[in-house]
């Protein structure tokens, strides 16, 4: 029963490979395209339902028998987990495209999927993507901007400096003499990503019907709502134009350490980017960070303010913001200090990926962070609760968001949520996977970013400190409780309401000066047991 289940998947999908090939070559003006999508499609769609279906039964065999919670079953749970992120790996390799994108994606989930696969793809998938060729990459440019990149412009590197899943960077020179990046998007991407979009939904929704337990549907609406707008790079253009405006008009305090590359409009499409040359090293590069003058605990703590201000105040958030995305230079318009210190302005890149919160949503995740900083358990339980978390699962989703166990959170010191380099809660032990998939329907899927962007910043975080970071919560609870407290006065209509507001702010002034004070005695003490 369970082996012609497996072969009505393959060939149902291979089946929808098939029709999804026709369907293109009937409406393709193309008929060189709709030839390739005809001949490359039911490969592509072969190789995932194969994968699929090696990956479903391997979890059905290798757990029958094993006795739930057993040291057995766990160990075999793992070593499954670890063979089928090889199987998926090796899938989006040979598939290329959207499947490196969902791939990704995996990678950067910790802790929202098995540790196993989440390791797997992020240590492969952000270094390892396929290149174009120059020839591709003189097609596309001579499509988009009506001729080859020597007429377009004054010099063209055909070596390109970095590749991603969905595009490469090549290092230019315009006519009028500027340094400009610009990124040209994969040939194949658009030819294939509707039918691999189809085929992939489809593989994980039998899946799902075949095997319960395995529902990663969320995953695919995710990658399918996102995967268009950042195929798009006039859309990336807008990005990157609306996150620089947001910084001068709402957090003018910061908006000088804040930069994005300048566009060039008349040079940029739909697959073709030209900005700003900007030179600096990568977040994460802590040598070249100090031979610039740099403190990294200086990064550290703008890398915070800056996403702080996008996610409470802005409501609209770079969700990709892992190291390769985020560089350092010298602030241009500062002067080194007499000690040699400089300060430093972050940079970021790749603006394809953002989401938008609406108000309710900002103040209700502001008011979150406040509580959980402030260790306050009515209004951590309050707030998680408007997200959908429940009775039952909000001690838990403060724990994914916070990495750390519940009786940590809400441990009244100032260092109760400090990141470490080795998280303090294991958080997909096989224990808690009914828990995890059970949050994971609850939640909004626009929270379910803000959970892999708080990742990424914890990321980066520990590169650039190699210790625990109490700062950086600090710098959130701040941010958020301003949030808090400018929605309050908004809705204040009496002068008893506004003068309560007023006197909440000074409280949690002072209550912030306290905590600085604590951490500043709590790193002297640290320092001197060195």
């Amino acid at each position: 029963m369970a082996w012609r289940s497996k072969l009505k998947l393959v060939f149902a999908a291979t089946a929808l490979g098939g029709g999804v090939g026709a369907a293109k070559i009937a409406n393709s003006d193309d008929p060189a395209t709709a030839l390739k999508l005809c001949t490359t499609v039911p490969i592509r769609l072969f190789r995932l339902s194969v994968t699929a279906a090696a990956i479903a039964f391997d979890y059905e065999y290798s757990l029958m028998g094993l006795p739930e919670g057993s040291k057995e079953r766990e160990k075999v749970v793992r070593e499954v987990h670890t063979r089928s992120a090889r199987r998926i790996e090796d899938l989006c390799f040979k598939n290329g495209g959207i499947y490196i994108k969902l791939g990704q994606h995996v990678g950067q989930l910790d802790y929202l999927v098995p540790l196993e696969y989440a390791k797997t793809m992020r240590e492969s998938m952000l270094n390892r993507c396929p290149t174009s060729t120059y020839e591709q990459v003189c097609q596309v440019v001579k499509k988009e901007l009506g001729a080859p990149p020597e007429e377009v412009f004054d010099e063209f590197d055909p070596v390109p400096i970095a590749s991603a899943s969905l595009a490469q960077v090549h290092v230019a020179r315009t006519h009028e003499g500027q340094k400009v990046a610009v990124k040209v998007q994969h040939t194949h991407m658009t030819d294939t990503a509707a039918a691999d979009f189809a085929t992939v939904e489809m593989i994980v929704n039998t899946l799902h019907r075949f095997f319960p337990s395995f529902d990663y549907r969320w995953l695919v609406d995710e990658v399918q709502e996102t995967s268009p707008k950042e195929l798009n790079f006039l859309i990336e253009a807008e990005n990157n134009v609306k996150c620089m405006d947001n910084f001068r008009r709402l957090s003018p305090h910061i908006a000088e350490y804040v930069y994005a590359p300048t566009i060039y409009w008349s040079l940029s499409t739909s697959k073709l980017l030209t900005m700003e040359f900007i030179e600096g090293p990568q977040v994460n590069d802590l040598k070249s960070i100090k031979n610039l003058g740099i403190r990294p605990h200086d990064i550290s703590k703008l890398v915070s303010q800056t996403f702080a201000e996008m996610m409470f105040k802005h409501g609209f958030v770079h969700c990709d913001p892992h190291a390769a995305n985020l560089i350092v230079r010298v602030l241009p318009s500062y002067r080194s200090s007499i000690f040699g210190k400089r300060k430093p302005q972050l940079v970021l890149l790749d603006h394809g990926l953002y989401k938008e919160l609406d108000t309710d949503t900002r103040t209700n995740y502001a008011a979150l962070w406040k509580a959980l900083v402030l260790a306050d358990v009515k209004g951590i339980k309050e707030n998680c609760m408007k997200f959908g978390a429940g009775e039952d699962l909000y001690t838990f989703f403060t724990s994914i968001l916070t990495m750390k166990p519940w009786e940590k959170v809400i441990d009244p010191s100032v260092d109760h949520l400090a990141i470490n380099d080795q998280s303090d809660l294991q958080i997909y032990g096989p224990e808690y996977f009914s828990q995890v998939t059970e949050l994971l329907h609850r939640l909004p899927r626009v929270i379910l970013l803000m959970m892999k962007t708080n990742d990424c910043l914890r990321s980066v975080s520990n590169a650039l400190l190699q210790r625990p970071s109490l700062e950086s919560f600090l710098i959130i609870g701040r941010v958020s409780s301003e949030v808090v407290i400018e929605e309050k006065f908004s809705h204040a209509k009496t002068l008893c309401s506004l003068i309560s507001v007023w006197f909440e702010e000074i409280s949690l002034e002072a209550r912030f000066m306290l905590m600085r004070i604590a951490l500043w005695a709590l790193q002297v003490k640290n320092a001197l047991s060195l």
